[in-house]
């Protein structure tokens, strides 16, 4: 399992110190939005740029944004680890995951929680990770929508034996984490749940304590 410390629930105001309390955590989580695709403003390259320089973690940069394609030689400069687009945004799918590759990263792609996965059948071998959204994108905090257990089942019998990361973000917390797990998660996006902690690090070894 890998935990993504989503950065979207940090304080700005001392985010070096806010990132020193994650450095448990396997990766640095960016929702970046762009007021249009999601309702909500976030941030962008200037602040995945500064978070590059306080974290050894590696970054995941999750693009909710439209024309994705547009932006991702840019996004690929800061060398994150994986790059995901939303299915919903990217015209042209295939040929985007293959950019994103071809820049260098992992390409990943988000599935809003009413769409379906049929599409993604079509673009597995260009797949490195999947990013099943449990709550509405577009803000933070947000409770994790039950139905969608179902749907990280079906997710994890969609990829089947392929190198796959099956990401879920969206209510994560130590209450529903193992449940997510044996659903067929792997990879987890928490950011309330981790900064609101009295103690952060504490909190991620007991994300992961819960799935052993």
């Amino acid at each position: 399992m890998r935990i993504s410390a989503s950065i979207l629930a940090a304080d700005f105001c001392n985010l070096r110190a806010e990132l020193a309390k994650v450095k448990g955590a396997d990766l640095v989580h960016f929702d970046v939005m762009d007021g249009q695709f999601v309702p909500n403003i976030s941030f962008g390259l200037p602040v995945i740029e500064a978070v590059s320089r306080c974290t050894e973690l590696p970054l995941d940069v999750h693009l909710m944004i439209k024309h994705p394609e547009n932006y991702l030689e840019q996004f690929a400069a800061v060398r994150p680890e994986i790059i995901t687009v939303h299915y919903e945004a990217a015209v042209h799918l295939q040929r985007t995951l293959a950019r994103i590759r071809e820049l260098g990263c992992k390409a990943g792609v988000s599935l809003n929680p009413h769409t379906p996965l049929d599409g993604l059948r079509y673009v597995l071998d260009d797949l490195d990770l999947i990013l099943v959204m449990t709550v509405n994108p577009g803000f933070g905090g947000q409770r994790f929508i039950p139905a969608m257990l179902e749907k990280i089942r079906d997710c994890r019998e969609l990829i089947g034996a392929r190198p796959i990361e099956l990401q879920v973000d969206g209510g994560v917390r130590v209450e529903n984490i193992r449940e997510l797990a044996e659903a067929g998660a792997n990879n987890f996006v928490a950011g309330s749940a981790i900064f609101q902690a009295e103690d952060p690090a504490a909190y991620i070894e007991a994300l992961r304590r819960a799935v052993r």
